[in-house]
């Protein structure tokens, strides 16, 4: 009988190893993720800071206008993209728990989403500017100029924000794997061993 005890142990400290293991694993892939998507932002908020301040001298009227809300849409970003980054960095994947892990993949998941609900609404703040520019005699170029920026930027963001969220989505199924063992039943939760 003891030894039937200890086998037990064994294989349920193995088993709790594994987990962890995957666990970590699964963290540094979600983080990894993270990076991706944050220095895709950034070189897009650099590109938008290069190319606004370039361009905008050599332009005028709502073209100009363009550049200008063009470049302070990338420092808006670039500082986004920065925070989001040095978040990462500061995580440690092997120090999420089960719940914490799948609180992170959530969390993100939920911000992603809000995310593109915004980029629509940048989106039709653009095209409402453009079309209230039609209508004023008080700078039309400039709500024209700063109504195209906005919408070209939220139609990157919403695309952005979709994919990422994709990419974050398809580690739920990976998520699963990790959770294949444990049974949550009304006395509380347990953990199946298979031998």
């Amino acid at each position: 009988m003891r030894y039937l005890l200890i086998v037990v142990l064994l294989a349920a400290a193995s088993q709790c190893w594994a987990q962890s293991f995957e666990l970590t694993d699964f963290n540094t892939r979600r983080l990894q993720k993270q990076k991706t998507a944050m220095l895709v932002l950034g070189a897009w908020a650099v590109g938008n800071i290069g190319s606004g301040l370039t361009l905008r001298g050599s332009q005028e009227g709502s073209t100009r206008y363009f550049h200008d809300m063009t470049a302070g849409w990338g420092a808006v970003n670039l500082v986004i993209a920065g925070l989001g980054y040095w978040g990462t960095l500061r995580a440690d994947a092997a120090s999420f728990d089960l719940a914490a892990t799948i609180n992170e993949q959530h969390k993100i998941q939920k911000i992603l989403l809000f995310n593109a609900g915004l980029d629509v609404g940048y989106m039709l703040g653009g095209a409402y500017l453009i079309e209230r520019s039609k209508n004023t005699a008080n700078r039309p170029e400039r709500l024209e100029g700063f109504g195209k920026s906005i919408a070209l930027q939220g139609a990157f963001l919403f695309v952005f924000d979709l994919a990422t969220y994709w990419a974050h989505q398809k580690g739920n199924s990976e998520l699963d794997a990790v959770l294949q063992g444990l049974q949550v039943g009304p006395s509380g939760i347990g953990l199946n061993l298979w031998f």
